[in-house]
């Protein structure tokens, strides 16, 4: 058998189809205690697990210490809104690659302008339109996938036969370990940029009130 059979292929495109993706019309409308929380997330991502039958997706541990960091509003009387697991879900896509503190950067002016508001372009909007992106990505994503695939088979052919197969793989990975390295630091470079743009207008507000507050006197 080598990298190059049909069935490997198969078996790694059909894993990204069953990638649970939670569609906010699927979240309930009424507030959840914790325990409906994470049994909510149990039963929707549990697929998108690396062992579905041992690995939690969310505990309590977890939602408390979101909450100790702030990268959670704090529940009302102890329930959870439809708005709290939208960030939660958010949270839990973004902790595998990204550190609390860089989490916290990106969603904390997400939750200050859209969570819990009135104005019909709330959170909820912001989550369709974000995960409406990643699901049109799938298939561009197969195709790059298929693309490294076949890159990955016609390494090594001068290999001992007995290791060829297991450089195939290790080249395979090694592509796709580079390309998630290189989206990685693409993504903490843009979350620091976003903190470069949110400290300049931070700086023109307080000069714009500085000036004006000499224009006064």
């Amino acid at each position: 058998m080598t990298i190059n059979t049909e069935d490997l292929l198969d078996s790694i495109l059909g894993s990204l189809d069953r990638v649970d993706y939670i569609k906010a019309e699927d979240i309930p409308d009424i507030d959840l205690y914790m325990d409906q929380v994470t049994t909510f997330m149990e039963s929707h991502l549990r697929n998108s697990t690396r062992y579905p039958g041992e690995d939690k997706i969310l505990t309590k541990t977890m939602i408390n210490n979101y909450a100790k960091n702030d990268l959670l509003p704090p529940p009302v009387k102890k329930k959870y809104s439809k708005e709290h697991v939208l960030l939660l879900i958010f949270i839990y896509y973004y902790k595998g690659i990204l550190s609390i503190s860089d989490i916290q950067q990106l969603l904390k002016p997400i939750t200050d302008r859209f969570f819990d508001t009135e104005d019909p372009f709330d959170l909820e909007a912001v989550y369709e339109e974000v995960f409406g992106l990643e699901r049109k990505q799938t298939d561009a994503l197969k195709a790059d996938i298929t693309e490294k695939f076949k890159l990955a088979e016609q390494t090594f052919q001068d290999a001992p036969p007995e290791s060829r197969q297991f450089l195939k793989m290790f080249a395979f990975i090694g592509m796709l370990g580079f390309d998630a390295y290189l989206k990685k630091l693409l993504i903490e470079k843009l979350i620091d940029s976003m903190g470069d743009i949110k400290g300049i207008q931070e700086r023109k507000k307080s000069k714009k009130q500085e000036d004006s507050s000499q224009t006064e006197g």
